[in-house]
């Protein structure tokens, strides 16, 4: 029997560092941070995704404010060692240093094989308004359907790296040349 290409699965390699995407609140504690990565439990669990052979890779649970670079090159070798799979990817971190992060996954491989995406958030998945959910499925479906590169997806936009910042003061990414 034939199955159209249209029905294959498409395989995606997707690696958690923590950030904000990640945080969940603790009851007693009463606080907010980087415990375990929450992205099965409280996101690809509800959503339809049949066409899709998810690969879940947790890098680490941290808030990007305290990355180092040796954290950085750290996830740079998780992720080499899988994009010669073949496979798209997307990163979920930090937005505090998610441009430093993609800098040096630019700089490492300029002409990445496939896409790398990174995506983030400015509230946690957990809270009813997070833009987490929004910015982790247009990740998803831009890795399919971009030339391979090094991009950050964040409120209904891809930028390539390096032309791209975090504006704080509207709380969401830009372009550093806009005429670019």
């Amino acid at each position: 029997m034939h199955i159209p290409s249209t029905m294959l699965k498409n395989t995606i390699h997707i690696f958690t560092t923590g950030g904000t995407i990640e945080k969940s609140y603790h009851e007693i504690e009463g606080s907010l941070k980087n415990r375990d990565s929450l992205l099965q439990k409280t996101l690809i669990s509800k959503l339809r995704l049949p066409y899709l052979n998810i690969h879940i890779h947790e890098v680490m649970a941290k808030d990007s404010l305290f990355l180092s670079n040796e954290d950085r090159l750290y996830i740079w070798n998780k992720v080499w060692h899988k994009m010669k799979e073949g496979y798209p990817v997307v990163i979920l971190h930090g937005t505090d240093s998610m441009e430093k992060t993609a800098q040096v996954f630019f700089e490492k491989c300029p002409q990445p094989p496939v896409p790398v995406i990174f995506t983030g958030a400015m509230i946690p998945m957990g809270f009813e308004d997070s833009d987490g959910r929004q910015n982790f499925t247009e990740a998803l479906f831009a890795a399919h359907f971009v030339k391979p590169g090094v991009y950050i997806s964040f409120h209904g936009y891809l930028f390539d790296v390096p032309n791209c910042r975090k504006n704080i003061q509207k709380r969401t990414f830009e372009k550093k040349n806009p005429s670019l």
